[in-house]
C-alpha cells in the first residue's frame, strides 16, 4: 500500500468539499391556484434555478390538463364538447380518452355511485346555490333524464364520443385533481426528482418520503370540523391519498344538509355526514374512490376497497358522536 502525500490528499479533500455541500439537497416549495383550490408542489433537489423551472413545468402541465377537463371553461375541450349540443360522434384527444376509459371503470366498480355525465346535475346545484335556492324536484328529475354512463357511446379505434341525449355534460371533478396530481409526480420522476408531494386541494400523491424520514406526514380532518386534525397522522410515501367531506360545500334546506358531492342514481347532494380518507396505488383512483364511498354504503364501501388493495377510513357525525369504519389495513398507514 501507498499513502496519498498531505499536500496532495489536502487538495483533494478542498476540490470535493464544495462539491458534496452543492449537492446536497435541498427543500422546495411553491403553491398556485389551480383547479378551483391551492395547487402545492414540494420537493427536493440541489439546484434552485433548475427547481424553479420545475415548478413552472409542473403548473403549466396542470394548466394543459385543466384546459381539457374543466367544465367551468367553455373552451376547454369538456366545455366545447358540452356548448354542440349533438348526438353525434365527436373526436376526442388522447387524454380525455383515456380518463372516460379510467372513469368508465370506475362506475362499473362502484355501482355507478362514480358517474362522469352528472354534469346537468352539477350545473343545476350550482346554479341554484349562487342564487340561494334548493333545485325542485322537477329540475332534478329533468336534468337526471340526461345523465347515465350507459348513455355515452365510447369508441376507442376512432377516438370518439357520442352523447345518446341532447344537453349532456361532463363533470370530472370526482377524479381529475387526483390525476393531476399524479401527473405531477409522474413527470418530475422523468427530470430525476424522486422525493416529492403534489396536493391538488386535499388530492394528494407522492414518491418517496423525503430526505431522513419514514414518509411524508398527512393529517386527517375530523367530521364536520374545518380545522381540527386527529391526533393520529398518515404517514405515506409512493402512493396517493384523498379526503372527501361536506365540510366547505353544502346545501342546508328544511334543516337537512345536502353535501357537494352528487349521487347519480338519485340527483340529489348526500346527506350522511362522513368524512372519507382513501389511501391508493394512484392519485385518480384515491379520488374516484373518495367520491365513491361519500355515497355507497359503508358495507359496500369496506368490500370494494379491499378489491381495490387500498386503505380506507370512514368518520361519521351520528347524534353529535363520532363513529369510525376502517379497512383491516389502515392502521398501518398511521405515524
Amino acid at each position: 500500500m501507498y499513502d496519498i502525500p498531505f499536500m496532495l490528499r489536502w487538495i483533494f479533500i478542498t476540490l470535493l468539499f464544495p462539491a458534496f455541500l452543492s449537492a446536497q439537497l435541498k427543500r422546495f416549495q411553491y403553491s398556485e391556484n389551480k383547479m378551483g383550490s391551492p395547487f402545492t408542489i414540494i420537493f427536493y433537489h440541489t439546484d434552485s434555478a433548475e427547481a424553479l423551472q420545475f415548478f413552472k413545468n409542473c403548473f403549466l402541465l396542470v394548466d394543459t390538463l385543466n384546459n381539457i377537463f374543466s367544465d367551468y371553461f367553455v373552451n376547454s375541450e369538456v366545455g366545447i364538447l358540452s356548448k354542440k349540443q349533438t348526438t353525434q360522434a365527436q373526436l376526442i384527444s388522447d387524454e380525455l380518452l383515456s380518463m372516460i376509459l379510467k372513469s368508465k371503470e370506475a362506475w362499473e366498480k362502484s355501482e355507478k355511485a362514480f358517474d362522469i355525465t352528472i354534469g346537468p346535475l352539477s350545473q343545476l346545484w350550482r346554479k341554484a346555490r349562487s342564487e340561494k335556492r334548493f333545485p325542485s324536484s322537477l329540475e332534478i328529475k329533468k336534468a337526471k333524464q340526461i345523465t347515465g354512463f350507459e348513455k355515452l357511446v365510447v369508441d376507442v379505434s376512432s377516438k370518439t364520443i357520442a352523447f345518446r341525449s341532447k344537453g349532456m355534460k361532463l363533470d370530472f371533478g370526482g377524479i381529475v385533481k387526483g390525476y393531476a396530481a399524479q401527473k405531477v409526480i409522474n413527470y418530475l420522476k422523468t427530470k430525476n426528482i424522486t422525493q416529492a408531494l403534489a396536493d391538488a386541494g386535499g388530492d394528494i400523491a407522492m414518491s418517496n418520503a423525503p430526505p431522513d424520514k419514514k414518509g411524508w406526514t398527512v393529517g386527517i380532518n375530523l367530521p364536520e370540523k374545518e380545522n381540527e386534525l386527529w391526533d393520529q397522522k398518515l404517514e405515506l410515501s409512493n402512493c396517493a391519498v384523498a379526503t372527501s367531506g361536506d365540510v366547505y360545500r353544502f346545501t342546508i334546506h328544511n334543516g337537512k344538509k345536502y353535501s357537494h358531492i352528487i349521487d347519480p342514481r338519485t340527483g340529489y347532494g348526500v346527506t350522511s355526514q362522513r368524512n372519507v380518507t382513501v389511501i391508493a396505488k394512484d392519485g385518480a383512483t384515491a379520488d374516484w374512490l373518495a367520491t365513491a364511498f361519500s355515497i355507497l354504503p359503508v358495507e359496500k364501501a369496506l368490500q370494494l376497497v379491499k378489491k381495490e388493495n387500498a386503505a380506507l377510513l370512514i368518520s361519521v357525525l351520528k347524534n353529535e358522536k363520532v363513529i369510525i369504519y376502517k379497512s383491516e389495513n389502515f392502521d398501518n398507514f398511521f405515524k
